[in-house]
């Protein structure tokens, strides 16, 4: 497939970037700076440089792609952020223009806290984890609210805590539903089910819950 990468600078973004070369697609990445990217990654993708909230600086590059992967982040948590809101509404405005319509994009499991959710769990999501990234919370929030308003086919992934940890292939997903007792997840592993689940109809149009 011909895959168009946003946030392969990050984390889970870096994971996807090497999967996706390993796994012989044909790869596109938007990144801001493209030296964070590894050499031997950028020899065998093409890498246009461009900020997310700029279109007019990546915009004509998205045309022929049969997805748009989105891993978008913000270290920030001191103040607030629209890289996710603006950034994301930047990149559907580009695929509606080019006629590309498979979304795949990444939130958070801590925008909402599941029914049946332990209290003492609850307590820690409320009382620390939202409040630490109210920010980006706020517009990961804005962000969702773009995507499913739009007519693309979107997938919207809310990972609970990432860690760095090996891949291993293992891992459970709900789509559609909550997953219960939702822990952690590889950004290896998530970053796989991204991947591997770009044409996976069941998924579109929903909300995913993975853990590993």
């Amino acid at each position: 497939m011909k895959l168009l990468i946003f946030g392969a600078t990050g984390g889970t973004g870096a994971q996807l970037l090497a999967q996706a070369l390993d796994a012989g697609h044909d790869v596109t990445v938007v990144a801001r700076n493209p030296d964070k990217i590894p050499a031997h990654h950028r020899d065998r993708s093409v890498i246009v440089p461009g900020d997310v909230l700029q279109a007019r600086t990546w915009d004509a590059v998205t045309g022929g792609h049969d997805a748009v992967l989105s891993c978008l982040g913000s270290r920030d948590r001191r103040h607030p952020t629209v890289i996710y809101s603006q950034g994301t509404a930047n990149i559907i405005g580009a695929m509606r223009q080019s006629g590309v319509r498979r979304l795949v994009c990444l939130s958070s499991a801590g925008l909402e806290i599941p029914p049946g959710t332990p209290l003492p769990q609850r307590l820690v999501t409320k009382v620390l984890i939202q409040r630490l990234y109210r920010h980006g919370y706020a517009d990961m929030a804005l962000m969702e609210g773009i995507v499913t308003a739009s007519p693309l086919d979107w997938t919207i992934i809310r990972p609970p805590m990432l860690t760095d940890r090996p891949p291993t292939g293992r891992y459970r997903a709900a789509a559609g539903h909550h997953l219960p007792d939702q822990k952690s997840i590889s950004r290896a592993d998530l970053a796989h089910y991204m991947l591997n689940h770009i044409e996976d109809q069941k998924t579109w149009k929903k909300i995913v819950w993975p853990s590993g």
